[in-house]
């Protein structure tokens, strides 16, 4: 399959409206995307990814008024969130309206929404004129692409078409809040953090670890780079034996010389790069690549959570 690379959405769009799959950029990562109500469509996603069936895809509207097309309810306090927080990286867990079927929502009674902040993704959506189902664009378990050439590395061939954007601003995925029970449950953290849920509900919680698998990120081995990540405190751990075969992100500059090292601004920064960096040190043939741990609140949770389990420690 040839594919197409564009930076048009509205000719991106006809790709949906014809039953295709496209890659197209948010201000989280690059998704891939299909018409949410076609489930021949959305199978065309677990091919490409090589992504099992029973993990749950988020649907993309163009506008939050669309929530309640997708969804049978929205309670107030998501109602609240939804009011602070969309357009932006939030996901809504919500009880699903049947026009989603089995197979964007691995079977389950319910359904994770997002509406994207970024212009060219509201271009698009409104051009497809459908909620879209759509993970990140990337083969299965791989680190999400932050941009279209990371796309093209891991998907060309298996799908016609990626909308061509700039480098995501967050790097990360859209934080999925469960709204289905008494109080909002974290499901994945993101760019919206618990802090700022809080503000809005103060009711919001953590799931637990053994929570329901209803959001992406919560069952499989995800944001693994092909080179081994190991997690540092400090870069004065790393091994001076291993400096000259071995990378580094992370906030405090190392003293030793390393194959590859970017030494981040700040959370943000961090946040941005880490994916994009994965990528570049698996080019470089990088042995491992050692990544600075920080504090568990804030972006720090969101940040933490990617990196340990690009790490395998989740």
């Amino acid at each position: 399959m040839l594919t197409e690379l564009t930076d048009d959405p509205v000719k991106a769009a006809q790709f949906i409206r014809k039953g295709e799959i496209v890659a197209f950029p948010t201000e989280t990562v690059y998704g891939l995307g299909a018409d949410a109500r076609n489930p021949v469509s959305v199978s065309k996603i677990f091919a490409a990814k090589g992504r099992p069936t029973d993990n749950p895809l988020i649907v993309h509207i163009a506008d939050k008024l669309q929530l309640l097309e997708v969804a049978r309810e929205l309670p107030p306090f998501a109602e609240a969130l939804a009011e602070r927080f969309m357009p932006g990286p939030l996901t809504l867990v919500l009880f699903r309206r049947r026009i989603i079927p089995d197979i964007v929502t691995a079977g389950l009674d319910t359904v994770g929404v997002r509406c994207p902040q970024h212009p060219l993704a509201q271009e698009f959506l409104r051009a497809a004129a459908c909620p879209v189902a759509a993970p990140s664009a990337n083969r299965s378990g791989r680190p999400s692409p932050t941009t279209w050439r990371a796309v093209l590395t891991e998907l060309e061939g298996l799908l016609p078409c990626v909308l061509k954007g700039e480098q995501s601003h967050f790097g990360l995925e859209s934080t999925v809040v469960d709204c289905t029970g008494e109080m909002p449950l974290v499901l994945r953290a993101g760019a919206v953090t618990l802090e700022q849920l809080c503000q809005v509900v103060p009711s919001t919680r953590l799931a637990e670890c053994n929570a329901k698998v209803r959001s992406p990120g919560m069952k499989y081995r995800h944001y693994c780079p092909r080179v081994n990540v190991v997690l540092v405190n400090s870069p004065q751990e790393i091994p001076m034996e291993l400096s000259t075969r071995s990378a580094y992100i992370g906030l405090v500059t190392p003293k030793l010389p390393l194959q590859k090292t970017v030494v981040c601004e700040g959370l943000e920064d961090y946040a941005r790069q880490l994916f994009e960096f994965f990528r570049e040190c698996e080019m470089a043939n990088v042995e491992q690549i050692f990544c600075q741990t920080v504090e568990d609140r804030g972006l720090g949770l969101a940040l933490m959570d990617r990196l340990r389990r690009a790490a395998a420690m989740l």
